[in-house]
């Protein structure tokens, strides 16, 4: 029974209440996480259930490892026999064992965002449509709300009300042509195809019911139509379904979550039982009052009384600056106050913005003195190019119908295939009627036997053979060696070794690619076929929060929408101006300003002791400057929760001080490096992240010389020289 020590009366009912639907709803910092671990281990253990008959769905790969991590402190190795995992990693391993059912192929590809415009721009050219006329990234938004609709193209087509609809109609069904021509599956596919599967073939879908005693979801609110209808059909049987969430943090409508589901889980389960998590061990109570009040106006909600034994707290700083870059000022100077009285370290602070655009004023400003940050979501590990081209190779090995990994690498490094003969290369595998490697083997083999018409001149043809023979020795390969000797394997017979490190950058983008490598090793001991699939679903399905680095002492740039199941001692929330927060587009539409309203809301309680909500009285946003109001969501804070602290003595002058941590390295160098390099105006400069660039403009200050530069990668920026380490060249 100590799996229900420490819980409190309303978390042991959740944990102990097994039987039929049951609907948790957990307010923020109530110990959802807790309850939902405790409760598979009350199952395992005292109920005796057979842990391979427990599946438990959450929505990141960082809150199934937390999860996985507390479960083996509880069940030991009965962990590894659970089925535990995202709602993509679930739906794709389903697909590879019964996927042959419903024509899927086990070796299918996963498509990321980037592809699927890919493809999607290659659907474009083949119909003839102007991607300046119709934006190809919309379109693929229009078609991924169409699957979450579980809409076919031919429905989808059906139902056309606009021109604009017309056109993603026509690209939906040729884009679904060439998934289907290249073995792959978009995100959404996961889950339609999915299913599709259990719909259509019974017998498989009885398979998973029987097996499936108990189903655990995580943050239900969070669920679309095909999330909620898939795990409906998996709990069909025995209906032991365990939904958690809450209406208030319904924050992704633009990715198609369904408020509605959770809304509505007691309509379609009318036995269920609904029990409330409304402790809060977060947070102050003066945060959780300020959260209450704000969230209060909404309609759509099922109210949930968070209350709290922790300390009153500190009241909430509400400041205002004239520009976003006082506002950025400010920030700086208030966390500089905060580390170095030694009240909280860097790590313990978050920055959090409505868009993603307000992080540059930042970055700029923390860059400028020194602060040290993360940002979350810049450019992605998984999205840069050296690790999207090393993932395209391997992607290509694994299955060699993929065209949009094919076209990608084709000629990286470069081999003198370029795009006239991959055009060439396209029209006649489509005269062919095969993929574009079909017809690479093709033409291999015609180089030998001379039997096959071809359009390609002697040195395309040599070149574009070449690299057939190229990827069927790695294929060969990759059923002989671990990973790890496929990597190595890999990047040395393309050449791509050597073609990055000849690249100006080369150095930075081949530690990237050892990266990957160290990723690799994870899969080392598995079978060569079946490391290869793990490891491509691993890199595939990883989200933005999920790369976080724990425990770095940096402050932290984040985006409210990216924040949501984090927490953070102190949060700085900036950008609290109507047009911004909330967004100018909720403004004619009362559920989406209910949505921004509910993004508020999360933001607000993922502070733990402190919490500032700044805004600018103008700022410079979408290519124009103007005033706007301060949010509308200040005004339902009661002012005796509120402080308003005067900061325009110091005027923000941080530039006249250097933060806690330039500061301690300038007084530990043994000479400034102020003396050491002397720069002007004209004068050409490398920098370690920003690459070359020219010096604008030099000014000395009593303790410093603040240098302008313009990167040709990085653009303009403002640094301090004594720690920017910018080296003369030329």
């Amino acid at each position: 029974m100590d799996i229900l020590n420490g819980l409190n009366p309303a978390q042991r009912q959740a944990v102990e209440v097994i039987d039929g639907p049951v609907l948790i709803l957990a307010g923020p910092g109530s110990g959802k996480t807790r309850v939902i671990t405790h409760r598979v281990a009350y199952l395992v253990r005292i109920c005796k259930v057979n842990p391979r008959r427990i599946m438990a769905v959450t929505f990141t790969n960082k809150a199934a490892r937390e999860m996985e991590t507390r479960l083996k402190q509880l069940v030991s190795t009965a962990v590894n026999q659970l089925t535990m995992g995202t709602f993509h990693a679930i739906c794709a391993r389903i697909l590879r064992i019964d996927g042959k059912a419903a024509g899927i192929d086990p070796k299918f590809v996963i498509y990321d965002d980037d592809d699927q415009v890919a493809l999607i721009k290659r659907a474009f050219e083949q119909l003839r449509l102007d991607p300046k006329e119709h934006n190809p990234a919309a379109v693929a938004g229009a078609i991924s709300r169409a699957k979450s609709k579980m809409q076919s193209p031919a429905e989808y087509i059906r139902h056309n009300r606009s021109y604009f609809e017309e056109i993603v109609g026509r690209v939906y069904e040729r884009y679904q042509q060439l998934l289907a021509e290249s073995k792959a599956l978009d995100f959404d596919d996961l889950l339609l195809k999915t299913v599709e599967l259990f719909q259509k073939h019974p017998e498989v879908l009885t398979r998973y019911q029987e097996r499936y005693l108990h189903v655990m979801v995580d943050e239900f609110q969070d669920t679309n139509l095909v999330q909620y209808e898939l795990v409906k059909l998996i709990s069909g049987k025995y209906r032991n379904i365990c939904v958690v969430g809450d209406p208030d943090q319904s924050i992704y409508s633009w990715r198609s979550a369904d408020l509605r589901n959770i809304l509505s889980f007691e309509h379609d389960f009318p036995d269920a039982k609904v029990i409330y998590l409304e402790q809060n061990y977060r947070s102050t109570r003066t945060i959780l009052e300020t959260a209450s009040n704000v969230i209060s106006a909404n309609q759509q909600r099922k109210p949930v009384k968070l209350w709290t034994e922790n300390e009153q707290g500190e009241r909430i700083n509400i400041v205002e600056t004239y520009t976003e870059q006082e506002e950025a000022q400010f920030v700086a100077r208030e966390v500089e106050k905060l580390v170095s009285r030694g009240e909280f370290k860097a790590g313990d602070i978050a920055i959090m913005y409505r868009t993603n655009a307000q992080s540059r004023v930042l970055e700029e400003t923390f860059i400028r003195y020194g602060m040290p940050y993360r940002l979350v979501a810049g450019t992605r590990f998984y999205e840069r190019r050296e690790v999207k081209d090393v993932i395209a190779y391997f992607r290509l090995v694994q299955n060699p119908q993929d065209s949009v990994s094919l076209l990608r690498i084709i000629n990286v490094p470069g081999r003198g295939i370029g795009g006239q003969t991959v055009a060439k290369l396209q029209t006649w595998a489509k005269s062919l009627g095969v993929p574009p490697y079909d017809a690479l083997q093709l033409l291999a083999e015609s180089k030998k036997s001379g039997r096959l018409q071809h359009p390609f001149d002697n040195r395309s043809a040599d070149a574009l053979a070449r690299f057939a023979r190229i990827i069927d020795g790695a294929m060969e390969k990759s059923r002989e060696v671990n990973l790890v000797e496929l990597f190595d394997f890999l990047v040395e017979s393309t050449g791509y070794k050597v073609y990055t490190l000849n690249d100006p950058d080369g150095a930075e983008r081949w530690e990237n690619v050892l990266e990957l490598r160290t990723v690799a090793e994870q899969y080392r001991d598995l079978p060569p076929a079946e490391a290869l699939t793990a490891f491509l679903e691993g890199v595939t399905l990883v989200s933005d929060v999920d790369g976080m680095e724990e425990g770095i002492d940096r402050v932290t740039l984040i985006t409210l929408h990216q924040a949501k199941g984090l927490e953070f001692p102190v949060v700085f929330i900036v950008g609290m101006e109507e047009k911004l927060l909330p967004h100018i587009r909720s403004f004619d539409d009362r559920d989406q300003m209910e949505e921004e309203r509910r993004l508020c809301y999360v933001g607000i309680t993922r502070a733990k002791r402190r919490l500032y909500l700044v805004y600018a009285f103008r700022r410079s946003f979408m290519g124009s400057s103007n005033a706007n109001a301060r949010s509308r969501f200040l005004d339902d804070i009661p002012k005796h929760l509120t402080t308003q602290p005067d900061w325009s003595a110091d005027g923000g002058k941080i530039m006249d001080s250097i933060s806690t941590w330039s500061r301690v390295r300038v007084e530990e160098a043994e000479t400034p490096v102020v003396a050491a390099v002397d720069l002007k105006a004209g004068d050409r400069v490398r920098h370690a992240v920003f690459g070359e660039g020219l010096v604008v403009s030099s000014k000395k200050t009593a303790t410093d010389c603040e240098v302008t530069v313009a990167f040709e990668k990085g653009g303009l920026k403002r640094l301090l020289l004594s720690f920017a380490k910018l080296e003369k060249i030329g």
